[in-house]
């Protein structure tokens, strides 16, 4: 019959005794024929004209016409004119019955024109550059699944009567229906880039899947190139552009209301400090708050997006204990026609699905805002350190400003992740209580009640464990900020065998850090413990309250499962609610944070007033002008006139701390002007006292940042006196130099600096003391050819900040400064003539520095080459003095010498994770081993004993559920009550044991390992620190501790009890259907396959993510300690795009992790949700055997499966992650280490060395293996109390000489005899604590009090302390402060100047008075009458000790009672001074040279 006479079936609507109460469902034909044609059409027809709006709103450009958009199009065709033929067969076959139902004609139309309307958007979005489409992809899920009801009704139908009755419709069909599946398998594919792209700009919105770099991952390392470009959307630039305007407003709004809150307290009046005090933390707030608002605008709108995709997933996720109901209500009705049980356990598959890509959608979404935040919060933090003022930047160090940028913006991130579950988590956990009160009544409150007591419990541990974390992070702060001192003084620590001491205070930090974290652990257990047990807590007051009420209470399997899978979703809110509080609490705090700092007080622009260069001639003027630091703090320069005319050179003197830097900082507007008016004309170049060097090559350092031009670039590196120097670095120019310009000398990088601002060619030049870190012959030679009046800067205005009185005659003008005040002015002759203080100063110090400025003969200029190659350092970081010596030293012993830079360094480790399995398992072995194998086995059959109790009391619930009920109850209710209580408890105390026995095997494991490195470290010869960023060490100390501290114990805790949990899943499923093996074991090898892929690629991803790190981190260091010198260069610019491109490069390696992250959980997830239908659907089929107990049980854990592997996952990838810092702590075990520290039974006397000679015997020494020596057989005999004065060219020795004595370095050949000793056979400290003492020319002071680093040891008494401080000339200064002894050094005694440095690390030697001195002379920083006076106190102190002094500065030797000149690590001369000049040989021209005779 045909089906126009079944006029009866086409009624509107699914007829329910046809559709659901029949053992052969089906749908009516009207129904198939209207709603399943027009629900797709409908779909597209609506939402296209948004989508068109949306393809023309973002252009990506134009996509070629490619195989894949053609094959679209063509059968895209095909379909239309299926529509349109059936429509022509019905109008000519079937006429009589249209009239009745003009639905059959119109149906096939609408299906025509809605893919014609597909075919359109095809088209747009080939010309507008979209690869992929989610929208037309849905289009095509719906048509495809709302064919496959007529698609079975067709094949019944075909089946009962044969396909001949209407062969031309049926065919028609099957084709359209087969076109349908063709188009929507097209649809999984992108298409190609747009013209002009080439690399993959999408993913997450179903417009690329992850897989291509995931293999790639698996099967070779991922370098930075193998990663996708970044999304214009995604971009610094983009992100922040917008936002910077925004924050603007919102600051001028902040200032505003300070203004008037200002006005509004009355003139004169001063608020108490309560109120100061809130109006100050109520501008943090509200400056927290605006940022908040500001970010809020800008992500917002995305940000809901993700929100809508997690109310979805709460929808599905309720929806599934609802449908579990359902099943196991068909397992009990012995009559239900089995496909219901079918249609059930795919309808719990495909609830299952839904909520994974939901729940992964809105994580992606999550991501990706957190993403944006934190470049837009990087972004606005580094623009502000560039134009924040000297006052505010003192209140926040350099650590704390990059802290905003690593740490606050993490917890943004994780803010943003979490922010919803603080008002979702409340609805779902009201949503279940609702569901379980349904099913079981009021005791549902008892649930409630058991939540309401484990919570408090949980919070007060978590309070006890954030007071505990704390305590443990000052410890940790301590530990790394010792370590951090420990390692930038450690040549200190070497040379007065200070290291064990420093070796115990950093195991006292550490020890207490380990108890704190024992206690927190501890607690962390009992939590775990709660949670874990939740669960079965929950259920069990809830069944035990329900059963105990009533006798008629049943327990069956529906009420139990559903109950049981409710409980399992109630423990998600649950978990999350106390975490995304205190990560929203978190958040608002750095959020304050944030917004003090970017709110914080700016350079005023009209500090100085800057005018292009004019013809009135005057390019620097500062009028009636006092400056302070702070706009609070006392005037650092009082009543400065100064007028600079257009060329001329400008000295200024004065004493140690007489205001000199400041002055040129007040015309560079970095200070606070409180009265008169700075005018600076043309561009300005600045060299401060301390040389600024970027982590960069030496050419992008000089050229900073503009094109460079050979031939004006080969004179500044000339004049700058840098040639030589190019020709000893391993690369020249285009050598990589350390951070904080680790492998230069103290000239090299002062001499860099100068060549910088030489090479701007700028119109004023504000030079800060460039000449004090070089030799005096170097000095002169930058002089003349730079500064003075015939050097390159001859037409510049320059101001000069010195202490070298030889340039003042050649100055047209000096400044005098005394105490922030201009005391006299006035040119060199001027000022003598008038007979001030200027003038006897110079007549005092003239006799001994005047330096003849005519001495420019042939032999100096033949010497010049050597002189000026590495100036005075005793150990110039990389650059030693193995080639230096003599200066003709060959490349070929250069080729090892490559200086590493930090990222090098980090990346040999970092490499390290990808380098097999092999290399994993050594890793875990070595943690292993250091735990020991007694501990480990039983805490595995502790965690096999804590499952099987689980495994026990969850089957004697399905037990329990499937007990007949007789008269309609159960009996022995209170026994099985009893035993499932008792089972429950069992598991919760092996949970317990299982966390603290893990815990406390990590907390040995990571002492054991700190230990080692910090010996390995300490023991380690001094070339290791100079070749080993201090960052890549405090990072092992810190980062890497850390995470052996914590992050590896937390994966094992987690991984071991998921994978025993998935064991216990696996063994239940198998119980019920033993059949399910089939099917559970090819997902295993899938979930395996799968999650070896992602874990090969994630471990790589996380590495580059890391190396990519360090670099934004080192930029905004070196940023802002730079600030000054790149806001006075004008380079804001430049240096704000390099921060972008780092930012941007750090993100491009972060977006594929997460992209990944959720690809494998989605992958995952449908394994997980395998496990469930396979349950689900063989229960069903074994409908008649299993009983409904053993099917809930089994059903409902299945469910618990996606969340199961992903969490082993998540864990396993963290343990791998974690891991390696095992290796990378591990890695200093294998490098060379110096000699033990003191030698067991070694007879040395007492009081050893009583009499102080030393003699050397063919003495030689190298720096290393395979070099020159730097001292070839010297043979020397100096007698107790004799001086004898070192001197030679820079790199003849001198100081290898000195590192000799010291051990720094050993002997190659021959022997040092000290009192007739032999030091190679003693201890090091047996060596360096008793008797030598170096006044070290790097001033290094530990942060502490004064005395600290005077004394570390409290070894003298007061008196004494005071007595080396008034010899040492710093009495006067240490007394008028105000906590005198006590005073607090900052971190490397920066808030001392570095002359005041240099002179308390001469006290420091004055207080240890041995018999040998070995004195380094280091006075370069301090003024002329500083360095008389030090002079004269070490001949007063240290008469009855034998002294050896590498000088540099002859004047202060010639009064000693012999002097060795050295030559190429040779002894060219030895004799009194008086003999060696009479000789005239290579002292006597030294001599001559320094206007000596």
């Amino acid at each position: 019959p045909d089906c126009f006479a079944m006029l009866e079936a086409l009624k509107p609507l699914p007829d329910w005794n046809r559709t659901w109460y029949t053992a052969n469902p089906d749908l009516t034909q009207c129904f198939q024929n209207t709603v399943l044609v027009w629900v797709p059409c409908i779909y597209l027809w609506l939402l296209a004209p948004f989508y068109c709006l949306h393809l023309y709103c973002h252009d990506r450009g134009r996509i070629r016409m490619s195989c894949l958009c053609t094959a679209k199009m063509v059968l895209g065709f095909l379909l239309a004119s299926f529509g349109f033929v059936e429509f022509f067969y019905i109008l000519l076959e079937r006429s009589q019955e249209i009239q009745q139902h003009m639905v059959f004609l119109l149906s096939p139309i609408i299906r025509s024109m809605t893919v014609i309307l597909a075919l359109c958007i095809i088209q747009l979005e080939r010309v507008r550059g979209c690869r992929s489409s989610v929208f037309l992809f849905l289009f095509w899920v719906l048509a495809v699944v709302c064919s496959l009801v007529p698609l079975r009704a067709k094949i019944q139908l075909a089946m009962d009567e044969g396909i001949a009755s209407d062969i031309v419709r049926y065919l028609a069909f099957f084709s359209y229906f087969t076109i349908q599946l063709a188009q929507l398998f097209l649809c999984c594919f992108a298409d190609q880039p747009p013209e002009g792209k080439t690399i993959l700009e999408k993913v997450g919105r179903g417009e690329c899947i992850p897989l291509p770099l995931v293999v790639k991952g698996y099967r070779t390392p991922l370098a930075a190139e193998d990663l996708w470009t970044l999304r214009e959307e995604d971009t610094s630039n983009k992100i922040i552009s917008e936002l910077q305007q925004d924050w603007t407003a919102e600051c001028a709004k902040i200032q505003k209301q300070e203004k008037a809150l200002a006005s509004g307290v009355a003139l004169g009046s001063r608020l108490p400090d309560q109120a100061q005090l809130l109006r100050k933390l109520q501008k943090e707030q509200s400056s927290g708050f605006f940022l908040l608002r500001t970010l809020a605008r800008k992500f917002g709108p995305y940000f809901l997006t993700g929100t809508l995709c997690i109310i979805f997933h709460d929808a599905f996720m309720f929806a599934i204990p609802q449908v579990l109901s359902l099943l196991l209500g068909f397992m009990r009705d012995e009559d239900a026609p089995l496909w219901k049980g079918y249609f059930y356990a795919t309808l719990m598959f495909l609830l299952s699905c839904l909520q994974s890509l939901f729940n992964h959608q809105y994580m992606y979404t999550c991501f990706t805002v957190g993403m944006r935040v934190k470049t837009a919060v990087m972004g606005l933090v580094y623009r502000k350190s560039l134009v924040i003022n000297s006052a505010a930047r003192r209140t926040c160090t350099v650590g704390e400003i990059v802290n905003l940028v690593s740490a606050d913006t993490q917890k943004l991130m994780d803010f943003v992740v979490y922010f919803n579950a603080v008002w979702l988590a409340p609805i779902e956990i009201a949503l279940c209580l609702f569901f379980l009160w349904q099913h079981l009544g009021p005791s549902a409150l008892a649930g409630i009640a058991t939540v309401i007591l484990i919570f408090p419990l949980n919070g007060f541990i978590a309070k006890k464990r954030s007071k505990l974390q704390e305590i443990q992070m000052k410890f940790m702060d301590g530990r790394i900020r010792l370590m951090n001192e420990i390692l930038n003084g450690i040549k200190i620590l070497k040379f007065y065998a200070w290291e064990k001491a420093f070796l115990e205070q950093v195991l006292g930090h550490r020890e207490k850090e380990l108890k704190a974290l024992k206690k927190s652990q501890i607690l962390y257990s009992i939590s775990i413990a709660s949670f874990n047990s939740s669960s079965f807590l929950i259920a069990f007051a809830m069944f035990g309250v329900y059963v105990t009420l009533d006798d008629r209470n049943v327990l069956d399997a529906q009420k139990v499962f559903v109950s049981m899978a409710l409980i399992n979703i109630l423990k998600t809110p649950l978990s999350q609610l106390p975490f995304a509080i205190s990560t929203t609490m978190q958040a608002m705090v750095s959020l304050r944070r944030l917004g003090k700092y970017l709110c914080s007080e700016e350079l005023r622009v009209d500090n100085v007033s800057k005018a292009p260069l004019s013809s009135d001639g005057e390019d620097v003027a500062i009028e009636n002008g006092t400056f302070s630091w702070s706009a609070e703090g006392p005037p650092c320069l009082k009543r400065i006139n100064i007028h600079v005319p257009r060329g001329s050179l400008v000295a200024v003197v004065g004493h140690v701390g007489s205001g000199k830097s400041s002055l040129l900082s007040a015309m560079l507007g970095e200070t606070e002007k409180r009265t008169g008016r700075v005018s600076v004309k043309g561009s300005v170049a600045y060299v401060p006292q301390q040389a600024w060097i970027q982590n960069a090559t030496v050419q992008d350092n000089i050229i900073f940042g503009r094109e460079k031009m050979k031939t004006w670039y080969h004179r500044v590196l000339e004049a700058c006196a840098l040639l030589p120097d190019l020709d000893i670095l391993p690369a020249g120019d285009a050598t990589e130099i350390g951070e904080k310009g680790l492998n230069l000398s103290g000239g090299q990088k002062q001499r860099v600096s100068l060549a910088r601002a030489v090479y701007r060619k700028a119109d004023v030049y504000l030079l800060d003391d460039p000449l004090s870190a070089v030799d005096a012959h170097v000095g002169q030679h930058i002089f003349d050819k730079v500064i003075g009046p015939k050097g390159v800067l001859r037409d510049k205005t320059r101001i000069l900040v010195t202490h070298g009185m030889s340039f003042l005659p050649q100055a047209d003008h000096i400044l005098v400064l005394v105490d922030g005040e201009i005391t006299e002015s006035g040119s060199y002759q001027e000022l003598l003539s008038r007979h001030g203080a200027f003038a006897d100063f110079i007549h005092t110090f003239a006799s001994t520095e005047r330096k003849e400025s005519a001495i420019q003969r042939a032999g100096s200029r033949r010497s010049n080459a050597r002189l000026s190659m590495v100036d005075f350092m005793p150990f110039s970081r990389d650059l030693s003095q193995e080639q230096l010596i003599g200066g003709d030293t060959t490349n070929t012993n250069l080729q090892n010498m490559e200086p590493v830079s930090e990222t090098d360094q980090e990346q040999v480790p970092e490499d390290l994770g990808i380098s097999g399995t092999s290399f994993l398992l050594e890793m875990y072995q070595k943690y292993f081993k250091t735990i020991g194998l007694a501990i480990i086995i039983p805490i595995v059959f502790l965690y096999a004993f804590q499952q099987g109790a689980s495994l026990a009391y969850n089957y004697w619930l399905s037990m329990w559920a499937d007990d007949p009920v007789v008269n309609g109850t159960q009996i022995d209710t209170d026994l099985k009550l009893t035993v499932f209580g008792a089972l429950g408890f069992v598991q919760g105390i092996a949970i317990f044991g299982t966390t603290v026995a893990i815990s406390i095997c990590g907390i040995i494991a990571s002492r054991h390992l700190h230990m080692e490195l910090l010996i390995n470290v300490l023991r380690s010869p001094m070339s290791f620190f100079e070749c080993t960023p201090s960052g890549n060490l405090l990072n092992r100390f810190a980062k890497e501790i850390d995470a052996i501290d914590c992050m590896v114990p937390d994966g094992l805790k987690m991984m071991l009890s998921y994978v025993f949990k998935l064991m216990e899943v696996c063994i239940i499923v198998l119980m019920a259907t033993p059949f399910a093996a089939v099917i559970i074991l090819p997902l295993a090898f899938l979930y395996a396959f799968v999650q070896s892929f992602y874990v090969a690629t994630s471990c790589q991803l996380r590495r580059l993510e890391a190396v990519s790190r360090s670099p934004i981190y080192t930029h905004f260091n070196e940023t802002v300690q730079g600030a000054s010198v790149i806001r006075a260069f004008g380079e804001q610019p430049r240096f704000i795009l390099q921060a972008n491109q780092r930012v941007d490069f750090n993100q491009t390696s972060y977006f594929p992790r997460f992209v990944a992250t959720r690809w494998l959980a989605v992958n995952l997830e449908f394994v997980g949700n395998g496990v469930v239908l396979a349950a689900a659907i063989l229960s069903v089929m074994g409908k008649n055997t299993l009983s409904p107990g053993i099917v809930g049980l089994a059903v409902s854990h299945s469910l618990q499966v996606t969340g199961i592997l992903s969490w082993i996952v998540r864990s396993w990838t963290d343990v791998e992650n974690n891991i390696v810092s095992v290796e990378r702590v591990n890695e200093y075990a294998d490098t060379a280490k110096e000699a033990s520290w003191s030698v067991e039974g070694s007879s040395l006397p007492l009081a050893w060395p009583q009499r102080g000679t030393l003699e050397f015997q063919d003495y030689g020494l190298q720096y290393r293996k395979g070099l020159e020596l730097a001292l070839k057989g010297i043979t020397l005999n100096i007698h107790e109390r004799e001086r004898v004065g070192i001197v030679g060219r820079t790199g003849a020795g001198k100081s290898s000489l000195a590192l000799g004595i010291f051990r720094i370095l050993e002997a190659a050949k021959g022997k040092i005899f000290i009192d007739g000793v032999n030091i190679a056979d003693i201890g090091l400290h047996d060596l360096r604590s008793p008797l030598l003492n170096c006044n070290n020319p790097d001033p290094v002071l530990f942060s502490g009090s004064l005395r600290m680093n005077l004394d570390p040891f409290d070894t003298y008494t007061d008196e004494e302390v005071w007595r080396s401080l008034e010899l040492a000339h710093l009495k006067n200064f240490v007394s008028n402060l105000p906590d005198k002894l006590n005073h607090e050094c900052s971190e490397g005694g920066e808030n001392l100047s570095l002359g005041q440095r240099q002179l308390v690390c001469l006290a420091r030697a004055l207080l240890r008075k041995t018999k040998i001195l070995v004195l380094d002379e280091a006075t370069a920083a301090v003024d002329l009458e500083t360095d008389t006076l030090i002079q004269s106190t070490i001949r007063t102190q240290f008469e009855d000790c034998t002294v050896l002094t590498i000088a540099h500065r002859l004047n202060t030797i010639m009064d000693y009672t012999r002097v060795i000149v050295m030559d190429r690590g040779h002894i060219s001369e030895m004799d009194s001074p008086a003999n060696l000049i009479a000789q005239r040989g290579q002292f006597y021209r030294m001599c001559r040279e320094a206007g000596l005779v």
